[in-house]
């Protein structure tokens, strides 16, 4: 599906329909502070807790549950979260490389200024999620689930959906290089209002997608190499 109103407007004669995502509405508890000294356990359980700077690198907390939380400016390099449940729970300015999320669910879950690198969220479950702002560098999310999800003017280096179902998931203000949408199902997914849009791989996966004029011209290169088509002076 391809805007041919040359994008912008999202009424009026011609324009492309599109569901629009639907995001969470955050409305924390006063929150408890994260004891000093305390770290993460696997299958622990967190609720209505604060946790402001803290170094959680290396730490396993595999199969954790977060429920209505806000973790902020902590260090997460190599931290192991795999099958963890954060809900109602906000993120703000955390950090770092490797983190392990692998088979997670998110559920109404804000991230805000995020600096990652190697994120590990494939066969993960993402629902109601705005990830707002920051960097991520290859970001796995392989055979995941998204859906309400919206990044917003965020970078998103060398993403890769592949086998992925994304479900009304928008883009706006983000800049994205070396998206990889190998086997993936896109379901009213809105690519129009991102500031850049690269994809390196599955660019025939765009059905169920809206572009706008420019980006199709912008890819016009990928469909025809897609297509095997040559194209000369």
């Amino acid at each position: 599906m391809v805007d041919r109103s040359g994008g912008g407007s999202r009424g009026g004669a011609g324009a492309a329909k599109v569901r629009r995502a639907r995001r969470p509405e955050l409305r924390l508890p006063p929150l408890e502070p994260w004891p000093e000294g305390a770290g993460l356990e696997p299958d622990g359980d967190y609720d209505g807790v604060e946790l402001r700077g803290a170094d959680l690198s290396g730490q396993e907390g595999i199969g954790a549950r977060f429920m209505d939380c806000a973790i902020e400016e902590c260090a997460l390099d190599g931290t192991d979260l795999g099958r963890a449940r954060i809900l109602d729970s906000s993120l703000s300015g955390i950090r770092g490389v490797g983190t392990d999320l692998a088979g997670a669910t998110l559920r109404d879950v804000e991230v805000v200024d995020a600096r990652l690198g190697g994120t590990q969220l494939h066969g993960a479950v993402l629902e109601r999620v705005l990830i707002r702002g920051g960097k991520i560098d290859y970001l796995n999310l392989r055979k995941a689930r998204l859906k309400d999800v919206v990044f917003e003017g965020c970078v998103l280096v060398e993403p890769d959906f592949g086998g992925a179902r994304l479900e009304r998931v928008e883009f706006p203000g983000c800049v994205v290089t070396g998206a990889d949408l190998s086997a993936a199902t896109l379901v009213d997914v809105d690519l129009r209002d991102a500031a850049r849009l690269e994809i390196a791989r599955g660019v025939d996966r765009l059905g169920g997608a809206v572009i706008s004029t420019a980006q199709l011209l912008d890819l016009a290169p990928v469909f025809a190499a897609a297509l095997g088509v040559r194209v000369e002076g």
